[in-house]
């Protein structure tokens, strides 16, 4: 039926102060061990494809420009927001919102970090649109203007109410007097060819050597950490082909620590093995599939609810995740997010009849081989261990509902550029971080949003979210993104197949690491990597 809920327009000007935070005291669990000459030696599987963190795509991008480039805010383990470069946040009105940032803090070359290089960063990413997750969270963005040495202030086409702490969280912060010559953010390598990198963060790349290694240098004024100079004097990351080489490489003394989350079967064995620590992260993301509306048979809400069907999640989950992964009921709204949990959004059952009798309400016949007149190809990362194994169950168990999946898995940064492309049937896939609601429905539902891999455009789910990002009332929020959910779920605009928590290993040589949720965060955040010490013999 049609939708008919009246708008919500304002934000209260008393949301000013609720999300105002104290300045970061020392990371708990950080290190006080005095700044040495250790090299930290990291593994990842993916070379860097973007130098640039307002264009970054693969984890190996995020990893290493993020010990470069800082956020505003941090996040904990429940998704909350935390001091990072900011000190306070917030909004002057319904459409006014502030940071106030650290005044104690300088890129690499001596230049002074200050609100110029925020608004800058804002204001060029809103200008040039360059691809990414910082520029998908701009839409209710106009502009920004430093007020002050310490003070930016945002101006917002419409009242938003998460606004404010997602473009803190998401984006980096890049140095205006290195970007702003080279014209167009989108455009920008930032390759180093110009002299080499500029550096607020801990660390500073100097010396890449592709398909092999990325080595960074200690900037030694980095207040965020106790002391205010990073430990380690060099980091390594160091490119291995797969996740199972580089626990070999760590297991072999190589690396002190893989970036990459655990396979789940590799956990209890390495929580045995001498010398190696495991460190448990928060999960706030979700493993998913994706089918694409473009394609004419997918476009078909009952092909795209018998695919739903014919998925046995209990199996992947057991089987694959070796019961480290939890059902989300197929929503969106994770129980780790409780209080926009709706326990009435229950999983797709796993029914190949089901399956068969959808396919046939849409049209379809099946052959005498019982298999329908339809081929989908699903994309996946061949670094991606996990999703590997459970594309081939899903494989499986379409076959038994009759419907042919042909399984492409690739060298992940070209199925990153497929992902971009829409270049496939079904992209399975996670994502690393869904902290808050409204953004991540913003960005993975709403016509042009950064990861809406679907092409849906649903004009009461497109209400929907538009008006829980106009209210600064938590209780209508809530509803309002529940009822988004069940349409997700009904329309099976995404199907999302588990949460879980991800084990990191790391040398038992080493001590002092901090952990943030994701495996995007996990241990290998500015702060922990920065904190890190050799462990005394």
């Amino acid at each position: 039926m049609p939708y008919r809920r009246s708008m919500i327009v304002g934000v209260a000007a008393a949301v000013a102060l609720t999300l105002s935070a104290c300045a970061p005291q020392a990371p708990e669990g950080g290190s006080t061990a005095e700044p040495g000459d250790a090299t930290l030696t990291i593994a990842t599987t993916t070379d860097v494809v973007n130098y640039n963190p307002l264009i970054g795509n693969s984890r190996s991008d995020y990893w290493i420009t993020n010990l470069m480039y800082p956020h505003l805010l941090s996040i904990a383990d429940d998704g909350t927001k935390e001091p990072q470069l900011a000190e306070e946040w917030g909004y002057v009105d319904d459409t006014t919102g502030y940071y106030e940032i650290r005044d104690d803090m300088s890129w690499s070359d001596g230049e002074k970090l200050d609100a110029d290089d925020v608004a800058y960063t804002m204001n060029a990413v809103k200008r040039d649109a360059p691809s990414g997750t910082f520029y998908g969270q701009l839409a209710n963005f106009e502009s920004a203007e430093a007020v002050s040495d310490t003070r930016v202030e945002i101006t917002l086409t419409k009242p938003d109410s998460s606004i404010v702490e997602e473009i803190g969280f998401w984006g980096n912060v890049v140095p205006q007097h290195v970007f702003e010559p080279a014209g167009s953010v989108a455009e920008f390598a930032n390759d180093g060819s110009d002299g080499g990198w500029v550096s607020a963060g801990p660390y500073l790349l100097t010396d890449v050597q592709v398909g092999q290694s990325y080595t960074m240098e200690r900037v030694d004024d980095y207040p965020l950490v106790e002391g205010g100079t990073p430990v380690a004097a060099t980091v390594v990351y160091r490119v291995f082909p797969d996740v199972n080489t580089e626990i070999l490489a760590l297991q072999s003394g190589e690396v002190d620590l893989v970036a990459n989350a655990l396979p789940p079967a590799q956990v209890e064995q390495l929580r045995n093995t001498d010398g190696i620590e495991i460190a448990e992260v928060t999960g706030l993301g979700y493993a998913h599939m994706v089918y694409n509306m473009q394609n004419p048979d997918l476009a078909k809400v009952e092909v795209r609810q018998a695919l739903a069907h014919a998925a046995d999640y209990e199996a992947i989950r057991d089987v694959v995740l070796q019961g480290q992964a939890v059902s989300t009921g197929s929503s969106p709204l994770m129980p780790v997010l409780s209080a926009y949990y709706d326990e009435s959004i229950t999983e797709y059952e796993f029914d190949t009849d089901l399956s068969r009798s959808l396919m046939e309400d849409a049209g379809y016949t099946a052959g005498a081989d019982g298999m329908f007149p339809v081929t989908f190809r699903l994309i996946y990362s061949l670094q991606d261990s996990v999703t590997s194994q459970w594309a081939q169950l899903v494989k499986e168990s379409a076959a038994e509902a009759g419907i042919v999946i042909e399984l492409q898995g690739t060298e992940r940064n070209t199925y990153l550029a497929m992902t971009n492309d829409g270049d496939y049937d079904i992209y399975a896939g996670n994502l690393a971080i869904m902290d808050d609601p409204v953004t991540n429905f913003t960005l993975s539902y709403l016509p042009g949003g950064a990861i809406n891999y679907t092409y849906v455009d649903d004009p009461e789910l497109n209400a929907l979210i538009e008006e829980a990002s106009a209210t600064s009332d938590e209780d209508a929020k809530i509803e309002l993104m529940r009822e988004a959910a069940a349409i997700v779920h009904e329309q099976v605009y995404d199907n999302i197949m588990y949460t879980q928590n991800l084990a990191v290993a790391y040398s038992s040589d080493w001590d002092g690491f901090v952990s943030k949720p994701s495996e995007l965060l996990s241990i290998v955040n500015p702060v922990s990597v920065a904190s890190a010490f050799p462990v005394a013999d």
